[in-house]
């Protein structure tokens, strides 16, 4: 049986990848460029994803080596961690801007959420505790649009009596 592999990442992007690595001070490393492209072509991914992402260019990675490289982009802010509630950590190559996630409750679907804008109340906090305030973290959580479809009609009530 013949096996195919998936292509390197475009040459474009993984050069953007190879600089920002240098910039962090990290070597540019297949297994690294892997890990940014299993993840960037499936956003909220879990770590098992991109354990089968990356295994697709590189068969005999280690599900310890691909944790190692994940934990190490998301420290030097490469990668961001995203932890809905009741489910694994997911990862993201969109960093750096704020934004917010809305989570199925049924499903588990995760979709971006661009941060609040206007009026926002909840995102000032009462009390900063002496820290430097960088970032904050909303997760909307709700019901998408595929599992409220999914779900059966109410029925008739019948006005017989």
């Amino acid at each position: 049986m013949q096996t195919t592999e998936r292509p390197a990442p475009d040459t474009a992007r993984a050069a953007a990848w190879s600089d920002l690595l240098r910039s962090h001070g990290r070597r540019v490393t297949k297994q690294r460029l892997a890990v940014l492209d299993a993840v960037d072509r499936h956003p909220h991914a879990t770590a098992e994803d991109v354990v089968a992402g990356v295994r697709e260019v590189l068969p005999a990675i280690t599900v310890q080596s691909v944790y190692v490289v994940l934990s190490d982009l998301t420290a030097v802010g490469m990668l961001r961690k995203f932890e809905p509630p009741a489910s694994p950590a997911l990862y993201e190559t969109r960093t750096g801007d704020n934004h917010h996630h809305a989570y199925c409750v049924r499903c588990g679907t995760v979709a971006d959420v661009d941060c609040a804008v206007g009026h926002t109340p909840c995102l000032t906090p009462s009390e900063h505790h002496g820290m430097q305030l960088l970032t904050a973290d909303v997760v909307y959580q709700g019901i998408c649009a595929d599992c409220l479809a999914a779900e059966p009609e109410p029925a008739e009530t019948s006005a017989a009596g």
